[in-house]
């Protein structure tokens, strides 16, 4: 049962105010809306974002049902059929494999199955959402569809609660798959023990620990007998070219799982003495972007920030008391499990032969791009009892399990309580329903603490901790339970009033399950972040904003110097490493060229040591192998390091100068040559119509390893609890999804730039803010 806060009291009265405050505006527009039980304002700023004011939660998200479908339809029924695997309907066969894929998961039935699951409350919510863009899509005929229904011919299906559901998947997916890093460990088996202990140690000088503390050492986890082959890894990176093809077109593709910073600085340490918390979440680019803004008010709820197309309420923001944000964790949430079938179609258990259950797919497959006809394409999915078969190549199979598939773990629930959380207890109590992707959730109120909480699903087994695949012949790999919420990793007010997440490993080794953040990001982001809001007092929103828009390379800079300290590459390459300020500005030449060092080396180390992929060397080691000069890893065709630098300065100088690449012109090298602003369309690309949804394509400060990542970052938000009316919020196009709006890309230049665009939540400073009203009544 939820509480309402503090202002429900008021709530009336602030509506009724809301509505009074109509008078001296421009007059607002009014609508009547089937399926309303009372009238609902929706004002909107400047940047069309909308502030929906209802006297009960079922109308307001009734009416931000019917608001964002008015925004954003085509991108929410792209969402729901990329889950369901129904793409092809109105693709064709160029996304046939990606439906296939999904389909395997089943999730059109685990989201039906999820439904008893749910609070009352959250299916009410569910449900009057749906309702009411199922209260739009009633509004629309033939001229009035969104352009890209036009163009593919076809019309939108109802909305239901298990399409919001099934979104919930898609980032499960993004955020959560790591079963080829089990089949990558296997492979790795066969390298020589010094150089496994290397891959496998989790420890560097970098890292920035927030949960326990590491040992003298590291981790060394002891080498197994491989069992996986070449074909296997082949096939486990065809599957991934088809996964991220698939998230790509819908903004939620997030390589490696490198996705998303945050932190909250304690008032102690501010200008102000508030609180301040920050947070960008870094997913793939896209039009539009995959965040929505959104301000809610009801009885029992006063909330701002963002949400995906497809979601009630709020998933990133604040309330009137709390503000909280989030990053990927990263844990072993998916195993693998070898299975032996029979020349029967049985596969081998711990208690005997079985049957598999075999299910049959259709999929709708449009047979030509200028016509909505289809046909039908069956396929045939076999599961286990450990899960799906999601791989198999020659005799091999592999089940996969994934807290996804458990139709138990609700990916809402805990949102839904987050936007009327008013404590650190009750922020608690929400992420204990949370069961989606394991996010590093942070925290900040108005009293002034500061919170951080690693919240999710996170299962034991019952032999080891899920590194490598399993035999499923045998019980050993089974789940016996999670980690208890209680064991999670978390922190409160701690002393040095700075908590910051970047998905770097967030505990130390003397934590006790191994499995949590195995598969964390580099460290760079994290102790970048750290390092420059640490060396700061009296910290201020100006400030967050520098350190969000920082683009200094920590492990590039080691990498120049240590190029210079061998004297490794040409005159002019050192030259351009002795001036260099360390940051990957769009302008630098520098930042090019030592980037594409990096790349070389590591691609020649990962070529001496195969079957070892080329990101983990760069990602992984080629930080301190170079450093300390490892000869255990320079390639036997290198005398030495300074060879092996030297070699690639050369080789990457001739590849930039290549006509395809950038050209012999050397005064057109520079960072932003290569790395730009892009946020396609999934329609962009075709002839003749693609060109309407062209978005702004301009050289972009960042990369991977600096704060800023350039176009991966998918919003900003810096907010001081007690300071509402000061909320930063800005996303990288904006809120429409039509090509023809003045709204569907009017925020790019202050995302790109980090121009304040304030996000007011009082209602007088809404009431300011708004340049246009719409009441919707019964």
């Amino acid at each position: 049962m939820y509480r309402p806060n503090l202002s429900s009291f008021f709530a009336p009265l602030l509506i009724a105010l809301a509505f009074a405050t109509l008078a001296a505006q421009t007059p607002a527009e009014e609508r009547q809306l089937t399926g309303l039980m009372s009238r609902v304002s929706v004002r909107r700023d400047a940047r069309a974002v909308p502030y929906i004011s209802a006297a009960s939660d079922r109308d307001a998200y009734f009416v931000q049902g019917y608001v964002t479908a008015s925004d954003r339809l085509w991108q929410m029924d792209l969402m729901r059929r990329v889950a369901r695997g129904e793409t092809a309907e109105i693709f064709g066969r160029v996304t046939l494999d990606e439906d296939k894929r999904w389909r395997r998961f089943n999730f059109a039935k685990i989201a039906e199955e999820t439904l008893p699951h749910l609070s009352p409350e959250l299916r009410s919510a569910l449900d009057s959402y749906a309702s009411g863009v199922n209260a739009y899509l009633s509004t629309l005929d033939d001229s009035s569809l969104p352009i890209e229904f036009k163009i593919l011919q076809y019309k939108p299906r109802s909305w239901t609660a298990t399409d919001t559901i099934v979104i919930g998947k898609i980032l499960a997916d993004a955020l959560s798959t790591t079963w080829r890093n089990d089949l990558m460990r296997d492979s790795l088996q066969r390298l020589p023990a010094d150089k496994l202990a290397d891959v496998t140690n989790e420890v560097t000088p970098h890292d920035l620990v927030l949960f326990g503390a590491d040992g003298p050492a590291g981790v060394k986890r002891a080498g197994a007998t491989p069992t996986v082959t070449d074909d296997l890894i082949l096939a486990a990176e065809i599957d991934e070219t088809i996964r991220a093809r698939s998230l790509e077109r819908v903004g939620l593709y997030a390589e490696e799982l490198a996705a998303s910073n945050n932190w909250v600085i304690s008032g102690k340490r501010t200008a102000d003495g508030k609180p301040i918390l920050a947070n960008d979440p870094h997913l793939q680019p896209s039009a539009p972007g995959i965040w929505y803004l959104v301000h809610l008010t009801t009885p029992t709820m006063r909330v701002a920030g963002v949400t995906f197309p497809g979601v009630p309420g709020v998933v990133l923001g604040h309330n009137d008391f709390i503000a909280w944000g989030a990053t990927n964790v990263g844990p072993d949430v998916q195993d693998l499990y070898s299975e032996t079938f029979n020349s029967e179609g049985k596969y081998r258990t711990a208690f005997g032969w079985a049957d598999p259950v075999r299910r049959r797919e259709e999929i709708r497959l449009r047979t030509n791009p200028l016509k909505p006809d289809t046909t039908v394409e069956q396929f045939e999915v076999v599961e286990t009892r450990n899960g799906p078969i999601t791989i198999e190549q020659s005799d091999r199979r592999y089940a996969l399990r994934w807290t996804a598939l458990d139709p138990k773990n609700v990916d809402f629930e805990a949102f839904f309580r987050l936007n009327r959380a008013r404590n650190w207890g009750e922020f608690k109590n929400a992420l204990k329903t949370y069961g989606g992707a394991t996010q590093n959730f942070v925290y900040a109120d108005t009293k002034g603490n500061i919170g951080w909480y690693a919240a999710g699903r996170i299962p034991l087994r019952r032999t080891g901790d899920g590194a490598l695949p399993y035999d499923g012949s045998t019980g050993v790999g089974d789940w016996v339970g999670f980690i208890p919420f209680e064991e999670l990793p978390n922190l409160y007010n701690p002393a040095s009033g700075l908590i910051v997440t970047a998905n770097q490993r967030i505990v130390g080794t003397s934590y006790r399950y191994t499995q949590m953040n195995r598969d964390a990001a580099p460290p760079w982001r994290a102790r970048r972040i750290y390092d420059s809001l640490n060396s700061r007092s009296r910290i201020t929103m100006d400030d967050v904003r520098e350190v969000l828009h920082d683009v200094h390379n920590i492990p590039l800079v080691m990498l120049s110097k240590e190029i210079i300290r061998l004297n490794a590459a040409a005159e002019n390459t050192l030259s351009e490493f002795r001036s260099w300020d360390g940051r990957m500005s769009a302008e630098s030449k520098a930042a090019l060229l030592v980037n594409e060092i990096r790349n070389c080396a590591a691609t020649k180390i990962a070529e001496d040591n195969k079957p070892l992929p080329a990101y983990v060397v760069r990602e992984r080691l080629l930080h301190w192998v170079i450093g300390e000069q490892a000869t255990r890893w320079l390639p036997k065709q290198f005398g030495s390091y300074a060879e092996l630098l030297k070699t690639c300065d050369t080789e990457s100088r001739a590849s930039l100068a290549d006509q395809k690449r950038l050209g012999p012109d050397e005064s057109k090298w520079a960072w932003g040559s290569l790395t730009q602003s892009r946020f396609p369309h999934p329609l962009a690309s075709v002839p003749f119509i693609g060109t309407q949804f062209a978005t702004p394509v301009v050289p972009i400060d960042g990369s991977g390893q600096t704060p800023n990542v350039a176009s991966y970052v998918s919003m900003r938000l810096i907010a001081s609890p007690g300071n509402w009316d000061a909320t930063r919020h800005v996303i990288p196009l904006g809120q429409s999804g039509d090509p023809r709006s003045p709204h569907f890309k009017d925020q790019f230049e202050a995302w790109r730039t980090g121009t304040a665009m304030i996000f007011p939540f009082s209602d007088t400073a809404v009431s300011k803010a708004a340049v246009k009203t719409m009441v919707f009544r019964p």
